[in-house]
């Protein structure tokens, strides 16, 4: 009778830990979705300005603009971490975090550099790996928005052109489709635009394109790279939070589905206990009865 009633307070909390975690595989599913409208909404614009640097670097402008060039010196790199401020998420912060430790230890002007951490999850881990000069931003959270995201770029750009880091390097999980993710090392500053492929059309002819920019290519540039800058690190912040909450959602469905799993198994030890009690209380019976003839 122990045995049976232990088994079915066992059923009773696996049945607790599957409600909840359907629950929080359905808030991730809905958070995802409202994500991935977001993130999706701000590549065309990120895309366009990249096409327009891209242009610009086709018609030989921009060499030696300040945020195209490494600064002359040897000073620090900047690391920018975007992890989580919850867990279960299955390994999204640890993937980050191991993908930022291994960019530290094997490169001396990163980890003698600034460190900053987005997420609770990358500053504990930083801590307990022995790092411990580094600005924690937790203000930011799972809802990025393009103001706070701006200030912290135009420090980026500030500390870059005036020399006291040189590079600014964005670690993130970086997001691609529903089913591919994958943490990237992004090099913020100095900004540097895809590089144009040459096909076998205008390319293979050898027909140079001549742009007309008004006003002067110097001033666009001047212009669309600070932008170009602050909407590459916005669709990184964004790509992590769709991210997290594909880790989440997944993590949270394999969960409720093993609870449900171990509910069936511990159903069917449930039924084998109870069935043994009752095939003894019956032989108790049938030997007592035999017993009195």
């Amino acid at each position: 009778m122990g045995k049976s009633r232990e088994i079915k307070k066992r059923m009773k909390a696996v049945g607790n830990i599957k409600r909840i975690t359907r629950t929080m595989q359905m808030i991730a599913t809905s958070k995802f979705s409202k994500a991935q409208q977001a993130s999706v909404a701000s590549k065309p614009y990120t895309e366009a300005l990249f096409g327009l640097v891209g242009q610009l670097g086709a018609a030989g402008v921009g060499e030696g603009h300040p945020l195209l060039s490494t600064p002359e010196g040897d000073a620090p790199e900047l690391t920018l971490i975007i992890t989580a401020d919850r867990g279960l998420c299955g390994p999204y912060n640890g993937t980050i975090v191991r993908a930022a430790l291994n960019h530290l230890r094997g490169d001396a002007k990163a980890s003698g550099g600034p460190i900053e951490v987005i997420g609770k999850k990358g500053a504990n881990t930083l801590k307990f790996n022995g790092y411990t000069g580094f600005t924690h931003h937790s203000h930011i959270g799972d809802k990025p928005r393009y103001e706070d995201i701006e200030r912290m770029a135009q420090s980026f750009i500030d500390a870059f052109t005036e020399g006291r880091v040189s590079a600014v390097r964005v670690i993130y999980m970086k997001y691609f489709s529903a089913g591919r993710q994958r943490p990237e090392v992004l090099q913020l500053l100095p900004f540097s635009a895809p590089v144009k492929e040459t096909g076998e059309g205008e390319g293979a002819t050898g027909r140079t394109e001549i742009y007309e920019f008004s006003p002067d290519a110097g001033e666009l540039l001047d212009a669309i790279l600070p932008a170009a800058v602050k909407a590459v690190l916005f669709q990184a912040f964004n790509d992590a939070v769709v991210s997290e909450h594909i880790a989440r959602m997944v993590a949270m469905k394999a969960a409720t589905d093993n609870a449900g799993k171990m509910g069936n198994s511990l159903r069917r030890q449930f039924n084998r206990a109870r069935q043994a009690q009752i095939t003894t209380e019956l032989t108790e019976i049938i030997s007592g009865a035999a017993a009195l003839e």
